[in-house]
């Protein structure tokens, strides 16, 4: 189960059967005096190989220090062969000299000794870094976020995985490396296509290779992609019966990406001819709180039984509470995580799993009017002075470069 477990997490670096601990070495030793012969030797018979490895934190110790550490460690009745290159059994002496490099202990906080079973993934966020990618955007998804997400969606192979706000797609490959196939949809043409102007530094404008599909292609992954859509998440596009194993997204909030949906907020809308194939949608803005409400009530359909949805939540923290998360019958809310942007915001990394069919008419419940947080824009994360500065300039570029005021109705950051 442990070795299971640190071949999917991120988030450690390694796990060990812990065989003795203390605040000094004689309550270490004392401690490793203490513990179950018979769970001991299995590991130490004469007929395996092993070493001690000694990791400190906080400090460097010379190699006679290590030498002397581990020839301490004689009473422990080791029978096998020492194998510095390629042992069976690895043994971790692991000291604690504190937090303050300034300041380091001449003696450790804390001693621990025990074998170890397994490492995490933690290559994999350098493996897969943001800055490494074919293909990016302005909120490309962080590579550790990315498998923490899988994680929490369970994805496991041959699992169909969607995200409705697939971006850049830097949530598909997290997916696609468990083995999922995995889809999407965004709003926003160029990035669907890989066109428009490039988010990287010193690169104007987008090369013909850089798409989703590139990206996959990379890590090797490209077999298990579906595709990607041009699609508006409010009115979705899948027929009934369409049913994913999971469904993990990034939202926009509306700061750095725009929140959008097709559709004029004119009363009269001129109606489209069929035979424009090229045409291009008008879209108007689509509010945070219509964002997840439309997102649960499409989980709640669409989302096998037992499968997960998986979201950021964007919130204000003084007026936080856990009232404001967007619930649904047929959801159930399985875990909700803060990751902290600032004094005021943060977003909740909320898990929810699907308990209960989904029945026509049945929706999510409705955020109480009271909880502003969510009622407007994302504008409300940011501070009033500030939003006037950003909308005072954005105004002078305006001016500036003679576009037309109509431009304001698709900024949400106003």
């Amino acid at each position: 189960m442990a070795r299971g477990l640190m071949k999917r997490t991120v988030c450690a670096k390694s796990i060990f059967e812990l065989w003795g601990h203390g605040r000094s070495e004689g309550e270490l030793y004392a401690s490793l005096k203490n513990y179950p012969v018979d769970k001991m030797l299995p590991y130490l018979q004469s007929d395996s190989t092993y070493k001690v490895h000694i990791h400190t934190f906080n400090k460097t110790l010379t190699q006679a220090q290590k030498i002397k550490k581990i020839d301490a460690l004689e009473f422990l009745p080791f029978k096998g062969k020492v194998n510095l290159k390629n042992p069976e059994h690895i043994f971790w002496i692991l000291e604690d000299y504190g937090m303050n490099p300034n300041n380091v202990p001449e003696e450790p906080f804390h001693l621990y000794f025990g074998r170890w079973i397994a490492d995490g993934q933690r290559e994999l966020i350098e493996s897969y870094s943001v800055k490494k990618r074919h293909f990016i955007g302005n909120t490309s998804m962080d590579a550790c976020l990315s498998f923490i997400m899988a994680n929490h969606g369970r994805v496991k192979p041959n699992d169909v995985v969607y995200d409705p706000f697939v971006g850049t797609g830097g949530l598909l490959i997290s997916s696609a490396h468990f083995g999922a196939y995995v889809c999407g949809t965004d709003i926003d043409y160029n990035t669907i296509h890989g066109l428009g102007k490039a988010s990287r530094k010193n690169q104007k404008w987008r090369g013909p290779d850089e798409n989703i599909r590139a990206n996959l292609r990379q890590y090797g992954l490209e077999k298990y992609y579906l595709d990607a859509l041009v699609a508006d998440s409010s009115r979705p596009i899948w027929r009934k019966g369409m049913l994913f194993d999971a469904i993990i997204t990034d939202p926009p909030y509306g700061i750095r990406e725009a929140t959008r949906r097709t559709g004029s907020q004119k009363e009269a809308v001129k109606s489209v001819e069929r035979s424009t194939e090229n045409h291009i949608f008008v879209s108007s803005n689509y509010h945070l709180s219509d964002i997840f409400f439309d997102l649960l009530k499409f989980a709640a359909e669409y989302l096998v039984m037992g499968g997960r949805l998986v979201y950021w939540l964007p919130i204000y923290r003084p007026e936080y509470t856990e009232e404001i998360i967007p619930r649904h019958p047929c959801l159930k809310l399985i875990s909700n995580c803060e990751q902290m942007l600032s004094s005021h915001t943060s977003r909740r990394l909320i898990t929810m799993e699907k308990v209960k069919e989904f029945k026509s008419g049945s929706k999510p419940v409705a955020i109480p009017a009271e909880h502003t947080v969510l009622k407007s824009n994302a504008c409300i994360l940011i501070p009033c002075r500030i939003k006037m500065r950003i909308l005072t300039c954005w105004m002078a570029s305006i001016c500036h470069t003679g576009d037309t005021i109509l431009s304001v109705r698709s900024i949400s950051v106003v």
